[in-house]
């Protein structure tokens, strides 16, 4: 099957995001998510999803779907795994996956705002 097109691949992801409570997509040239300051999913430039998982959610995935190490910038992205076509053709099991992405994320530290106060 050939690869989804990035416009496919948005939707997807926006159906995702849309069946996920307080969630919301950000970024324009690089779609992306977050809890707390903290970055959990993305779609790069050429159309790929990439969740962030827990070290053991990351093992049962790239077991599971022989997931390589998502490289952004020349240096892999800890935590992160590249969703297989198999897998955005199977929007169920997708979900499944990015419900265990967002548990991950609520539970990591928030990361204080860089944002300077104007007072």
């Amino acid at each position: 099957m050939a690869k989804r097109s990035r416009d496919d691949v948005l939707k997807i992801y926006d159906r995702l995001i849309a069946g996920t409570t307080g969630f919301e997509r950000k970024g324009k040239t690089t779609p992306y998510t977050s809890i707390n300051g903290n970055m959990c999913s993305f779609v790069d430039p050429d159309g790929q999803l990439c969740l962030r998982f827990s070290d053991k959610d990351l093992a049962a995935f790239q077991e599971r779907f022989a997931a390589p190490p998502v490289l952004q910038y020349g240096r892999v992205m800890k935590g992160y795994a590249a969703v297989p076509e198999a897998l955005l053709n199977d929007e169920p099991a997708l979900v499944g996956w990015f419900e265990r992405m967002v548990a991950n994320a609520r539970a990591l530290k928030p990361k204080p705002t860089k944002r300077k106060r104007v007072n």
